[in-house]
This record gives C-alpha cells, sequence and structure tokens, in this order.
C-alpha cells in the first residue's frame, strides 16, 4: 500500500463550481434573510427577558432555556421571495442588503416582520431596476430618431441667405436716385437661389 494514496497530493485542485450569478445571488440575499430573522428573534427574546426582569424584579435568565425552534418562513413565502429575488441584477445585491438592514435598525421588527420588510426591499429594487431599463430604452430610441433626423439635415439647401444684397425698392431711393446706389445693411437677410450667384 503506497502512502500517495493517504494523502491528497496527486488528486487535482477541486475547482470552485461555476455558478449562475442569479443563483449566488437569491443564495446571498435568502442567507441575509435568515440571518436577520434570527437576529430579530434573539432581540425578541432580550426585549421579553427586560420586560420579566423589571415586572418580576428578580433575574432568571440564568435558569430559562431557550427553545430549539424558531420563527420560519411558510415554504409557499420562501419561494415567492425566491422568485422576487431572481428578479434582482447582481448589481444591485448589495444595495438591496444595505436598504434591508437600513429598514431593520430603523423599525426593529419581530421576527415575523422581518420578510414583509425583505419584500418591500425587493419591490423596491425592482421597480428601480425596471425605470432603470424604460429610461436606457428612452435613450436608446432618442440616439436613434436622433441620426435620422440629423442625416435628413445635412444636405444643402439650394437656396442662400445674402444679408447684405437686396434688390428691394424703397422710398428712401427714390430720394437718392443722384447718387450712386451703395450696398446697404438690411435688418432681414434676402433669400436668393444658387443660380443667381
Amino acid at each position: 500500500m503506497s502512502l500517495a494514496s493517504w494523502f491528497r497530493w496527486n488528486e487535482p485542485p477541486n475547482r470552485i463550481s461555476q455558478r449562475n450569478p442569479t443563483e449566488m445571488v437569491v443564495e446571498t440575499l435568502m442567507m441575509e434573510l435568515n440571518w436577520q430573522t434570527k437576529q430579530a428573534e434573539k432581540q425578541q427574546r432580550e426585549r421579553e427577558n427586560e420586560y420579566r426582569k423589571i415586572k418580576t424584579g428578580v433575574d432568571y435568565g440564568w435558569l430559562v432555556s431557550y427553545p430549539k425552534q424558531s420563527y420560519d418562513i411558510s415554504p409557499g413565502e420562501r419561494l415567492q421571495l425566491e422568485d422576487m429575488c431572481t428578479k434582482i441584477h447582481p448589481s444591485y445585491c448589495g444595495p438591496v442588503i444595505l436598504r434591508f438592514r437600513q429598514l431593520i435598525a430603523e423599525y426593529e421588527p419581530e421576527a415575523q416582520e422581518v420578510s414583509r420588510l425583505f419584500r418591500s426591499v425587493l419591490q423596491e429594487a425592482a421597480e428601480k431596476i425596471k425605470e432603470e431599463e424604460e429610461a436606457k430604452k428612452l435613450a436608446r430610441q432618442w440616439n436613434t430618431k436622433n441620426k435620422t433626423s440629423l442625416s435628413l439635415t445635412t444636405f444643402k439647401s439650394r437656396s442662400r441667405i445674402s444679408p447684405f444684397i437686396s434688390d428691394i425698392k424703397t422710398i428712401s431711393e427714390d430720394v437718392e436716385r443722384g447718387t450712386q446706389p451703395t450696398r446697404r445693411v438690411w435688418s432681414m437677410p434676402e433669400f436668393r437661389n444658387a443660380k443667381d450667384y
């Protein structure tokens, strides 16, 4: 019997499994939900102990054993939350967790209320993602519309504007008949065709 079988030197290193980013987002967000639920249970027990301590005046905390059972989300609700998590883009995973923690710290919910807070954060993030996608779509439409409208304006028109040349007869010209006609500046430009030049 060789020693190589005892040691794992010859085995190829285990590669990290290539998981789908959506699966990683779902797993991360659901782990956060479970952790926050457990923390809410712990805080709820601590509040109950404080209340009992104040009410009775005696601390029996060392004698109390906490039940192993804890609050668990129903399977149907868990599946709904997981489905909502699949709609979250990986780049929004961090901001969703930060917003969820912010709401937990702000409201200090009981364990049963944590999943509702989580659902509201997921809905808020999904709406934000949808708004951004619509804005990108409108921007793309605007850019394609601008390209076509610019192509229409690049052609050269045959009429030209000449602000210093005028064939318009005025009353003042009758007075100045004896003098050489000079080029005058008019307030409005005159449109002429290219064939006049």
